[in-house]
């Protein structure tokens, strides 16, 4: 299943296009607020209080909307509170790393309910990840079984370019992960609608949802992990390209003839920004410390801060290409925000913002170096998962359920 809204069409909008476009930007609204009035709705969509009521009654009729008790308003009888039903729809939204996967349950007000991470395992990477996936999701429907009478599918955020035919079917390349190129639908044997997208995609998709990235028209999101990856919101919309690749910096190259990058070539910006290549950087100049992950960082900086000399000319090396890096997209696409996140740009981002958003000023134009804002991602490590639910949740804002959800 696709994960892309369809292509725009130059022929006129039908009245049901209109009425559609209109009960997606109402359901979005009620679920963004939590609790709001027809009133309320009114006001921000535009539309006339008749209208909204329509469509409210749509909603309520559809078991997505709850009228949930009254406020008192200024002159007249009590307004009635219009809220999500939590229980209306539930999601499923997945992190898939080389190393794991993090599986998380959402209901319709987009609240975490449940959460499964699988991983360790031992075996063909590709395989490895399947059978975590489908050990994710029995867990989760084991401890929550009623979701499932409402499930709307599972969202996948992946390591690589998911690519979607004009069918809708979807293939994941991996070059990085030197996996062969699979059909999604082929990572879980359960039957559930799949929808998926690049990791760094759904990244930039939960803090356009609700996060750094809300409102905003122009956007970097850089997602710094083991890979490195990028989400460009232009216009008020996630960049795809062509044919969804995207976004790929963490290949662009920034040294000819540099550091062998897992992808096959070499000097790109993974090669040096990406965890493991921090870390043998690290360890090739002479440092010595345990661990390759979130803690591994933290000891770097640490180590850095306290004059290790080692240390320190990791960091000014990682802060140095970081900001190259950065200014060229700052350069080239003029944003208003730059968002980074990641377990590897989260842990960066306590300690060296100041110095990251210098260090992208300083090789970026005077000018558009002059017009951004730098900011840590809003969602910390759940981010990835949480920006997949939101592929299956555009499937309920987007198309009508003829009759309520059974009780």
């Amino acid at each position: 299943m696709t994960s892309r809204p369809p292509a725009t069409s130059s022929s006129p909008a039908t009245v049901s296009d209109v009425r559609q476009r209109n009960r997606s930007q109402a359901l979005r609204s009620i679920i963004l607020a939590g609790s709001t009035t027809r009133a309320e709705l009114a006001r921000e969509s535009g539309l006339s209080v008749a209208s909204v009521t329509n469509l409210v009654t749509e909603l309520i009729a559809e078991g997505l909307v709850l009228e949930a008790g009254t406020v008192a308003s200024s002159g007249g009888r009590p307004t009635t509170l219009i809220e999500p039903n939590p229980a209306g729809a539930y999601l499923l939204g997945a992190d898939v790393g080389e190393r794991g996967v993090a599986m998380e349950l959402f209901d319709l007000s987009m609240n975490r309910i449940d959460t499964e991470f699988r991983g360790g395992r031992s075996g063909e990477p590709i395989q490895v990840i399947g059978r975590d996936l489908d050990d994710a999701l029995d867990a989760l429907r084991a401890r929550n079984p009623g979701a499932w009478d409402r499930m709307v599918g599972l969202g996948l955020g992946l390591p690589g370019i998911v690519e979607t035919s004009p069918s809708g079917e979807q293939m994941l390349y991996a070059q990085s992960q030197g996996w062969p190129a699979i059909a999604v639908t082929d990572l879980v044997s359960h039957d559930i609608p799949i929808f998926a997208e690049n990791g760094a995609k759904t990244q930039a998709m939960a803090e356009m949802w609700n996060g750094e990235a809300r409102g905003v028209a122009e956007a970097l999101v850089v997602l710094m992990g083991r890979g490195v990856g990028l989400g460009i919101v232009s216009d008020g919309q996630l960049a795809h390209g062509s044919r969804s690749s995207a976004g790929e910096w963490g290949h662009v190259k920034i040294v000819h003839g540099g550091r062998l990058c897992r992808c096959g070539k070499y000097g790109c910006v993974e090669a040096y920004l990406g965890a493991d290549s921090i870390f043998a950087a690290w360890r090739e100049a002479g440092g010595v410390f345990e661990g390759s992950g979130w803690r591994a960082v933290g000891d770097l900086l640490a180590a850095a801060d306290a004059d290790d000399p080692i240390a320190a000319s990791v960091v000014d090396e990682l802060v140095a290409i970081l900001g190259s890096s950065l200014g060229g997209l700052v350069n080239l696409t003029n944003p208003d925000r730059v968002i980074i996140g990641g377990w590897v740009g989260l842990r960066l981002m306590e300690t060296l913002a100041p110095r990251i958003e210098a260090a992208i000023r300083a090789e970026a134009l005077d000018r558009p170096g002059s017009q951004f804002t730098l900011s840590a991602s809003t969602f910390g490590g759940d981010t990835v998962a949480l920006g997949a639910a939101i592929l299956p949740l555009n499937a309920v804002l987007n198309k009508p359920r003829a009759t309520q959800l059974p009780a």
